[in-house]
């Protein structure tokens, strides 16, 4: 009968822990930024250097819960405003996937992780170009995509634009992170 009360004692409580387990989905591939949230205005620090105020500091990025098999990270920061046209604010790859994020004024210093690599913008310079939207043309989303790579480095020229980076991470990616800023002037 004592076997009987432990098989019992222990199905009632390893059911719950059974269930919890596989009911509990796993935690969601997020990107995230101290300086704006989600839909909110990029403050005026990390705008270009023609914006009054603008010092052209890359943003702070912080991401968790990357999906197994991440071996590195790709970063595109992207104005998707149809004036714009997919304008390019920074492009980096080869970020190792032991890093959970990007230190702010990170860009074209040694703060960037090792190996890290940064690619040319559309202003024609390599590392984070910042916000500088014609004035009155309304408010611009800045799309920040950060791909979990299956690969440990993309092997491209600092001169790479937004269609060969998409291209070489073409079958690559595991998983997608976005998080949208916006600027207005």
């Amino acid at each position: 009968m004592s076997e009987f009360i432990c098989l019992t004692l222990a199905m009632f409580f390893a059911l719950p822990v059974f269930l919890l387990a596989v009911a509990t989905p796993a935690a969601k591939f997020a990107l995230s930024s101290s300086a704006f949230g989600s839909g909110k205005a990029i403050p005026t620090r990390h705008a270009n250097k023609g914006v009054s105020g603008g010092q052209n500091i890359s943003p702070p990025l912080s991401w968790a819960n990357l999906p197994e098999g991440t071996k590195s990270l790709g970063l595109a920061c992207i104005d998707r405003h149809p004036i714009a046209n997919d304008w390019v604010h920074w492009l980096v790859i080869n970020i190792p996937a032991t890093v959970n994020g990007l230190s702010e004024g990170a860009s074209r210093t040694t703060m960037l992780p090792a190996g890290t690599k940064e690619l040319e913008n559309t202003f024609g310079t390599m590392g984070w170009g910042g916000p500088q939207p014609p004035p009155g043309s309304g408010t611009h989303p800045y799309e920040s995509l950060l791909y979990a790579l299956s690969v440990e480095n993309l092997n491209l020229p600092v001169k790479t634009n937004l269609a060969s980076f998409n291209k070489a991470i073409n079958g690559k990616v595991l998983a997608t992170a976005k998080l949208v800023g916006t600027y207005e002037r």
